[in-house]
């Protein structure tokens, strides 16, 4: 989505469910306005919060006038056959975007050049969605970015615009602030950690120079609290140091970052706390 609308708005890491959220991002022309809905991985919940995360998965099936089903040319296509089942019913039309093509040639590595790979892993998919087409394409190098643009635009209806013109998203910039901040501890911490944190931003007071920001972590126990503040503080400070370098590039202004740490237990399990965090798909 990201290269999609031209701006950073989900953030992006090498470990799974790095997306929590539905998060929309949206491209204005002078002719056209697409509305683009990222929303957390396919999984199997194993507590409230991945719930959660896979009924804003699914709330993409029933509001949306193209789907996208993007993939990559290392994932097993019978991982998320209970979902692709649904998706292989639907009526809308279907576009399943193989990602890093740029990653192909490392993957054929069991004899077969890489466009035979490709015809491989195309079969596949297409056993499982007959209907959908598929489109080859790599974020990171925007290889087959322009050709996907252009094939939604030509399967989107005519319709009335949904947002102003100069909208770029339906979050606030608060949600950004702890997306961002969350962003540096999937980077920067290991095993369990990332998954047991959230963030909530206290505080956002902008004036023309420069923003203060207060935000909390959220760990679900004291020795998770530790391993974030790290010995001497020095985890928690390089965490503090690159979260506001990533702030004052996407506010583009001057950013006093305070960062504290709590013990919320079981947070991921309690639907109070989940509602709280905005981890409400209704």
């Amino acid at each position: 989505m990201n290269q999609l609308v031209g701006e950073r708005l989900s953030i992006a890491t090498f470990k799974a469910q790095t997306t929590r959220h539905r998060i929309m991002g949206i491209v204005n022309t002078e002719d056209m306005q697409i509305v683009f809905s990222d929303t957390p991985g396919v999984l199997k919940p194993n507590y409230k919060l991945q719930e959660s995360m896979l009924a804003f998965s699914e709330s993409a099936l029933t509001d949306a006038d193209v789907l996208l089903y993007v993939t990559d040319v290392i994932e097993d296509p019978e991982k998320n056959k209970d979902f692709l089942d649904k998706v292989a019913k639907m009526t809308i039309p279907v576009i399943l975007l193989i990602n890093k093509m740029d990653a192909l040639a490392e993957v054929a590595k069991d004899g077969k050049n890489p466009s035979e790979k490709l015809g491989e892993i195309v079969e596949r998919w297409h056993g499982l969605l007959p209907n959908a087409e598929i489109l080859p394409i790599s974020a990171k190098n925007k290889f087959g970015v322009d050709m996907l643009l252009k094939r939604i635009h030509e399967l989107l209806p005519e319709s009335p615009a949904f947002f102003d013109k100069d909208q770029l998203t339906d979050k606030p910039a608060r949600f950004f602030v702890s997306e961002i901040i969350r962003e540096k501890i999937l980077l920067y911490y290991d095993k369990e950690i990332p998954y047991s944190v959230e963030v909530r931003c206290e505080a956002f007071k902008e004036t023309d120079k420069q923003i203060h920001i207060n935000a909390v972590i959220y760990v679900e126990r004291d020795s998770q609290k530790g391993i974030i503040i790290g010995h001497q503080g020095v985890a928690i400070k390089k965490v503090n140091t690159e979260a506001r370098k990533a702030l004052e590039k996407f506010f583009d202004k001057h950013v006093f970052l305070e960062v504290f740490v709590k013990v919320d237990k079981d947070w991921r399990s309690n639907q109070k706390e989940l509602d709280s965090f905005g981890y409400n798909p209704e």
